[in-house]
């Protein structure tokens, strides 16, 4: 089994940053990928990135390319995501999630870890 704790969610003002750290443990060796993803009210979870472990190929949505930027740190089984250029509408619950099998990286399907989420608040 793998275990993720998530940390760094909070309030922030639009055009803030934040930065998002999963943390690892167990059998983080049967690690393939990472990813992020996020929750709003009301609707459905969605993709945000993900990286590979050995290459750290990056993934992103469509909606945060070019603001979001995920990395990682293998020695530390840790994930983070950088957030910039934040909007109202980046308001959400973001979960990490570990891949150990093959897939596609853009379902929540693929992930067979979760995390507890953090909350990302982004408001005036």
């Amino acid at each position: 089994q793998v275990q993720l704790v998530e940390s760094g969610g909070g309030l922030v003002q639009p055009g803030g940053s934040l930065r998002l750290t999963c943390a690892a443990s167990g059998r983080t060796f049967s690690i393939i990928a990472m990813g992020w993803f996020r929750q709003a009210p009301g609707k459905e979870r969605e993709f945000v990135a993900a990286i590979t472990r050995s290459a750290g190929v990056t993934y992103y949505a469509d909606s945060v390319r070019g603001r979001f930027t995920i990395s990682r740190d293998n020695a530390k089984n840790t994930v983070y995501l950088q957030m910039n250029n934040l909007k109202p509408e980046d308001t959400a619950v973001y979960s990490c999630a570990a891949k150990r099998y093959s897939g596609t990286y853009y379902q929540s399907a693929s992930y067979d870890s979760w995390g507890q989420g953090t909350q990302v608040t982004v408001s005036s």
